[in-house]
């Protein structure tokens, strides 16, 4: 093999190894993440069910962070399915949110609705379709899922995201939030279960997350 070909060999394996390496799973806290910030639990914890909101405490102050503040919008607590997940290592939201989960709950968290849906997620959306009839009305799809970004607040909970698997049940605890980057930059959860399309995600830091 001649030098050229070496050198452009070496270039494709670096070049491999930066994206994969930029999307990999990792149980490192995102760089704008301060861990120290804590992460009080919201005042009131979802046993079963569709994911339950709740308010923010008066006098609770928003979670200081490296460069920006996360403002909780609401206290944030479910039990779901895991329909998808998806990493990235890229873009400004990366710098908080390492992960998304699609999560299904009521319908969408059972197995004969799950085996009529192709789900997959990319560029920070999450998407289904189906042959024929849909499982469920498409309503009621929408209402019992959704792309749920994960901001984790420790390098535990980093560590408990990063062995999430697909079709697991999760349940996670922690507080929608807006976050306000010093710069100007903006990300604010949805705070509906009932709204899609841009803007209908949730934003979550993530006080605690286990999975079976």
């Amino acid at each position: 093999m001649t030098f050229n070909r070496l050198l452009l060999a070496g270039l494709l394996l670096g070049l491999a190894g930066w994206w994969f390496s930029g999307n990999r799973r990792a149980g490192d806290v995102p760089a704008a993440v301060d861990a120290s910030a804590g992460c009080p639990l919201p005042p009131a914890l979802r046993e079963s069910g569709p994911p339950l909101q709740s308010e923010v405490p008066d006098g609770m102050r928003p979670f200081a962070m490296q460069a920006s503040t996360l403002v909780p919008l609401a206290g944030f607590s479910l039990e779901a399915r895991v329909l998808s997940r998806k990493d990235y290592g890229h873009g400004r939201e990366a710098d908080w949110s390492p992960t998304d989960l699609a999560l299904g709950w009521d319908g969408m968290a059972r197995d004969e609705v799950l085996q009529r849906l192709d789900i997959s997620q990319s560029g920070r959306w999450y998407h289904y379709r189906w042959q024929g009839d849909p499982p469920l009305p498409p309503r009621e799809i929408a209402r019992s899922s959704a792309n749920m970004h994960m901001i984790p607040s420790s390098s535990a909970v980093a560590e408990a995201l990063s062995r999430v698997e697909q079709g697991q049940r999760v349940r996670l605890d922690g507080w929608l939030v807006e976050v306000k980057a010093d710069d100007g930059w903006r990300w604010r959860s949805s705070t509906s279960r009932n709204d899609t399309g841009g803007g209908a995600c949730e934003v979550v830091y993530v006080c605690g997350i286990s999975a079976e």
